[in-house]
């Protein structure tokens, strides 16, 4: 038993070392190249949000991406991403990442990121938002990447495990 709990506890350990290698961590050791392009698009998809470019967030995504827009529901019909795309934008939202991780494992990669939220309702009142984004990207055949996945809900299953 003892012996069981110590593999455990080692098997643990082992999995937080390699997924915390700072290799991978925006801000603790240099990022590929790789790397840098997923964070490259991510912040590109941001920023066209931000500024009301719907086509230009559109552009980061596969055709056939899903998209949870709320938690558990993921959207895969790219026109009704993109209505509400347009309709979320009316509110002004801006965002900011606490840090970036990047994995990028041949042509596939998640980026995962803390984010806040800041926007105005439709009734004029400040609506304030935040989560962990986890976002699957796939390499295309030119070289660039594109967003196959989209959770900016990845917190949400955290509540549940604090009870």
């Amino acid at each position: 038993m003892r012996s069981f709990k110590f593999l455990t506890l080692a098997a643990l350990a082992v999995a937080v070392f390699a997924f915390s290698n700072p290799a991978v961590a925006e801000g603790t050791s240099p990022m590929t190249q790789d790397q840098k392009d997923v964070l490259a698009l991510v912040q590109k998809m941001t920023s066209s949000f931000e500024a009301g470019d719907i086509d230009a967030v559109m552009q980061t995504y596969e055709a056939n991406q899903s998209i949870a827009f709320e938690p558990g529901q993921p959207v895969s019909d790219g026109a009704v991403a993109r209505q509400i795309f347009t309709q979320f934008n009316a509110m002004a939202p801006t965002f900011s990442y606490s840090g970036h991780e990047v994995i990028v494992e041949g042509d596939i990669a998640i980026h995962i990121a803390p984010w806040k939220m800041k926007a105005t309702g439709p009734d004029g009142k400040p609506v304030d938002g935040a989560g962990l984004s986890i976002a699957v990207l796939r390499r295309q055949a030119d070289g660039s990447w594109k967003m196959v996945i989209d959770n900016p809900h990845g917190s949400h299953l955290l509540a549940g495990a604090n009870n």
